[in-house]
């Protein structure tokens, strides 16, 4: 019955989780990167992170169809700044142990004792953020950015009503992409935002002093990173339930978000959680399962190493449109 249920979970829905883990890893891009950029590190280990988060939880996590990135850049922002990426790397690893022996005493069951007002609060303030973070894109750009994004907004509000074989939103990101190419449009790239460069991830243990000193420094950050992190992840997790009316194992999303991170930090990436932005990108353009989580972590890494100089040729306004 067991084995029933996960394959269930991975290839109930594979057309449409397949499409919509494409859509998905497209619209992670520009929020990483944000967030690297005010913590002040490099963009490729909010990607990396957002790698392994992506298709470890697809195995591990307890929600299908839930998107998670490296993406908790305010937490780490004085670390950085005092210490360097490399006591992040650490205080990534630290974290990732306590989320998982946080669930493993069952703290996701506490979820169930927050009130619906608070999980609606959360939501529309999320909404705000998202949309707001999105206006700093528009500094200094002409008239083809607003163009290019209102075409963008259209075509995905548009196309459904001709087909919704395939999502709305790969579809803008698809043709933004291409009129701006051909066209030779004036408008910002994801290139623009930072270097990315076509490299995997490789093995790497923190170049840290292993002392108390070392611990000292990164337990805080680490406590904070894990509370902020389940805290989003869990009510991320309470939405997508109610948007498709399943229910999730919390426990096992903590326990499976702890190991993530716990790898994303040996592997130059910096720690995350849950984007309810991405998750519901992910969830409207038709993800149900897991295979979702693969697809959208996995072709993360094609773009990246694969389809480089493709990437990051694709507009800004393009990723806007999906985010607003």
């Amino acid at each position: 019955m067991q084995l029933k249920k996960e394959l269930g979970e991975w290839f109930g829905n594979a057309r449409g989780d397949i499409l919509a883990g494409l859509v998905s890893s497209f619209a992670v891009i520009p929020e990483v990167v944000g967030f690297c950029i005010v913590a002040d590190i490099s963009p490729m280990m909010g990607l990396y992170a957002s790698f392994w988060l992506t298709v470890l939880l697809a195995f591990l996590g307890g929600r299908p169809a839930m998107a998670a990135a490296g993406s908790m850049a305010l937490v780490i922002v004085s670390l950085v700044r005092d210490y360097g990426p490399e006591y992040l790397m650490a205080a990534a690893v630290l974290c990732g142990v306590i989320m998982f022996f946080l669930g493993v005493l069952k703290v996701g069951n506490l979820i169930k004792l927050i009130p619906n007002s608070v999980q609606i609060g959360f939501v529309d303030a999320l909404a705000i953020l998202i949309f707001t973070s999105q206006l700093g894109n528009f500094e200094g750009e002409g008239w083809p950015m607003y163009a290019l994004v209102v075409l963008g907004m259209v075509i995905i509000y548009l196309f459904p009503r001709i087909t919704k074989a395939v999502p709305s939103t790969l579809v803008a990101v698809i043709i933004v992409t291409a009129i701006a190419i051909f066209t030779g449009a004036p408008v910002r790239t994801i290139g623009d935002m930072g270097s990315i460069t076509a490299a995997l991830p490789a093995f790497h243990i923190p170049d840290v002093p292993l002392t108390m000193e070392t611990l000292r420094i990164i337990l805080p950050y680490s406590v904070s990173l894990a509370l902020v992190g389940l805290v989003e992840t869990l009510l991320t997790s309470k939405v997508i339930d109610e948007m498709t009316d399943t229910e999730g194992d919390r426990n096992r999303e903590c326990r499976g978000l702890g190991l993530a991170n716990i790898v994303s930090g040996f592997f130059s990436g910096t720690c995350g959680c849950a984007m309810i932005g991405q998750a519901i990108v992910n969830v409207n353009s038709g993800g149900r399962g897991r295979l979702s989580n693969f697809v959208s972590g996995s072709f993360l890494m094609v773009l990246i190493f694969i389809l480089n100089d493709l990437m990051v040729q694709i507009p800004l306004a393009a990723l806007v449109a999906v985010m607003i």
